[in-house]
């Protein structure tokens, strides 16, 4: 019986990591037909609102109870959903999938960052300071800023998924300052649908327009894709290999996702693979492995003190 847990779990941890580096290359195809902050409110209209009916189901609550829950929904909102989706949806209008996933796989670094700077109990090491350092000399590989030409879309493209990143890895470490807990599933379904509503107010406001969607069998896959698979089926999945793995290995899904959205970019779209997105990637996981090396050397003594039946 272990056994097949642990093929379970090997089976629901590539299956997320193929949903969520898919979801790159559909954001990608779904641009051509969406303005895109307006692309990415109407994919959280509908995720949220499933992700809401399941909390309802799972926990027997379909919305926060105190101030201070709302408190913590409000800053994942804003931060976790509106700012990050507002940035990656805009910068991958310039990028490949395989880079908007490389620069997304530095959020486990940017989170660790954030938490020694503003949580009193955490500090980075010199180690762990090479370990950021190390994983941002990766996004400006990536990046390639060119001094004579500072608006060149690509690496506008890698600057705007880096705020996208570094807003989300912002807010979770803002929500963990706070005490209140609404439950997992509860604050993911409501912090979509506020996310949704400050991304429609954004896009509003930038001047996008509803007229602008061209409603193709194409653009709504993207869209059925990214709603349904990539959010709902994908947090699904999340939740429950949470539980199951521990932050330390789901944290990898980072790192494994970016090959799926490379493949499905190159053979979807026709996006190039290139040494400089190798070596981007390489210098991220490399950092990642620098700031997590005690979590990850706890989870290998863990892994091996098993028994050999499991």
């Amino acid at each position: 019986m272990p056994t097949v847990n642990r093929y379970r779990n090997l089976a629901l941890f590539l299956g997320l990591a193929a949903v969520w580096g898919t979801a790159f290359t559909a954001i990608k195809a779904g641009l051509e037909y969406f303005p895109p902050v307006l692309f990415a409110a109407v994919r959280y209209d509908v995720a949220g609102v499933v992700m809401v009916a399941y909390a309802a189901w799972a926990t027997g609550r379909w919305r926060p109870d105190t101030r201070a829950e709302w408190s913590v929904v409000a800053v994942s909102g804003a931060f976790m959903i509106a700012a990050y989706h507002a940035f990656l949806f805009v910068g991958q209008q310039y990028v490949t999938s395989a880079v908007a996933a490389i620069v997304v796989g530095l959020n486990p670094v940017l989170t660790t960052g954030f938490a020694r700077a503003l949580l009193p109990d955490e500090r980075l090491t010199p180690v762990g300071i090479v370990g950021l350092l190390l994983g941002l000399l990766g996004v400006a590989v990536l990046a390639q800023p060119d001094p004579s030409n500072l608006l060149d879309p690509s690496g506008v493209g890698v600057v705007l998924v880096f705020a996208a990143v570094a807003s989300f890895a912002l807010g979770s470490v803002l929500t963990r300052r706070s005490a209140a807990e609404p439950g997992i599933e509860l604050q993911t379904g409501w912090s979509m649908l506020l996310g949704a509503f400050a991304m429609h107010a954004i896009s509003l406001g930038i001047g996008e327009e509803f007229a602008a969607i061209s409603w193709t069998p194409r653009g709504v896959a993207a869209l059925a894709f990214l709603a349904l698979v990539a959010s709902a089926l994908g947090f699904l999945i999340y939740f429950d290999l949470l539980e199951r793995l521990g932050p330390v290995e789901i944290n990898l899904v980072s790192y494994v996702a970016p090959l799926f959205a490379a493949l499905t970019g190159l053979v979807l779209l026709g996006e190039p693979i290139t040494v400089t997105t190798v070596v981007g990637f390489l210098a991220i996981v490399a950092g990642f492995a620098l700031v997590k090396r005690r979590a990850i050397a706890g989870e290998l003594d863990r892994v091996q003190e098993r028994p050999t039946g499991d």
